[in-house]
């Protein structure tokens, strides 16, 4: 009688120490879950200029060009380096399990591919048969490599490597050989206008699929077959977004607009010259406050989507507001670079 109460406390014994083991995991998931599932916050692309061109050794008022380098190579960084790290290709926990992160990774991605093409292409050469930078021409297919890929080689190695060349074309921008510069950045009005007319694309794009899971909003499920077949004859069918996937629309959104903000401050400082000339700064300003609004901090704990008056919000509606705010100020800036 007496060993089998021994027994029978050994096991409870067991079985309670395994609950509270697994308790403790849990509790340390969830914190971990939410610490690496917040928001970076906005940073001040002057001072991290600044702060690159002294570990440069170089204290000299800063080149045209190098802001907005630095700002691309800073948000690559903040995507590798924020809390947990870059999670879009987490295979464990809690990574594995924060679904939101990797669309607001992804979101900020696309805004620094487009801005580091469009450096390579366009700001970075005189003219269309000029030779391109070489180390812009290594950086920008850094970032295209696959987003998602946790074996060798890793994503995270990929865009360091990306990162390492626009610092070298920052040096660059720094010295002089002899006294030509060793590397060049072009603040032109017809560069800035061929980079706003890809901004415009992808904030419209942003707007439409944010909206696409609204009643009436898109030519997918919820229209009646003839209703659905005239709208594919027009040629503009839009996917309607599911309401378990249109969270991560928003958060892709969120993260292009964390992404785009910056840059456009960096357009702000660095085409401060071409955008006085044409009173052209107001419109950029527009653009970045439309932005700052849509990077409000988040007061629910899941994201809102209410039917039109209904009694809750529609997060998702507020925040192709702002984007639309912020890509008709792109038009505008688009046909102010566009005159002559």
């Amino acid at each position: 009688m007496a060993l089998e109460e021994f027994e029978n406390t050994k096991s409870n014994g067991i079985l309670w120490g395994f609950g509270v083991f697994v308790s403790i995991v849990l509790i340390v998931l969830i914190v971990l879950g939410a610490w690496w599932g917040s928001e970076p916050g906005q940073f001040n692309i002057m001072d991290e200029a600044e702060k690159r061109a002294k570990m440069d050794h170089e204290t000299e008022p800063l080149p045209v060009g190098y802001v907005f380098t630095n700002t691309l190579a800073h948000i690559a960084e903040v995507l590798l380096h924020k809390p947990g790290g870059y999670i879009s290709n987490d295979v464990g926990l809690p990574g594995v399990l924060l679904d939101n992160v990797p669309s607001w990774e992804y979101g900020a991605l696309v805004m620094l591919r487009d801005s580091t093409s469009a450096l390579r292409n366009h700001f970075a050469r005189d003219q269309s048969q000029s030779a391109e930078d070489h180390d812009l021409a290594v950086a920008e297919p850094y970032f295209y490599f696959e987003h998602n890929s946790w074996a060798l080689p890793s994503t995270e190695a990929e865009y360091q490597k990306g990162i390492d060349a626009l610092h070298r074309y920052m040096r660059r921008l720094l010295h002089y050989g002899g006294n030509v510069k060793q590397s060049q950045f072009y603040s032109r009005a017809d560069n800035l206008w061929q980079y706003t007319e890809v901004v415009i694309k992808r904030l419209g794009g942003l707007s439409t699929r944010l909206t696409a899971n609204t009643a009436g909003t898109n030519f997918g499920p919820g229209l009646s077959p003839e209703e659905r077949e005239k709208a594919e004859k027009s040629g503009t069918p839009v996917p309607k977004i599911t309401w378990w996937e249109i969270d991560n629309v928003f958060y892709e959104a969120r993260g292009a607009s964390w992404a785009l903000l910056h840059i456009l401050r960096a357009v702000k400082h660095d085409f401060a010259d071409i955008l006085y000339d044409k009173r052209a700064m107001r419109t950029v300003d527009i653009m970045i406050r439309a932005l700052e609004n849509s990077l409000e901090p988040i007061l629910s704990p899941m994201i809102l989507n209410g039917d039109g008056y209904g009694l809750f919000a529609n997060y998702c509606l507020t925040m192709a507001n702002y984007i639309a705010r912020a890509n008709a100020a792109a038009l505008d800036l688009r046909d102010i670079m566009n005159r002559g």
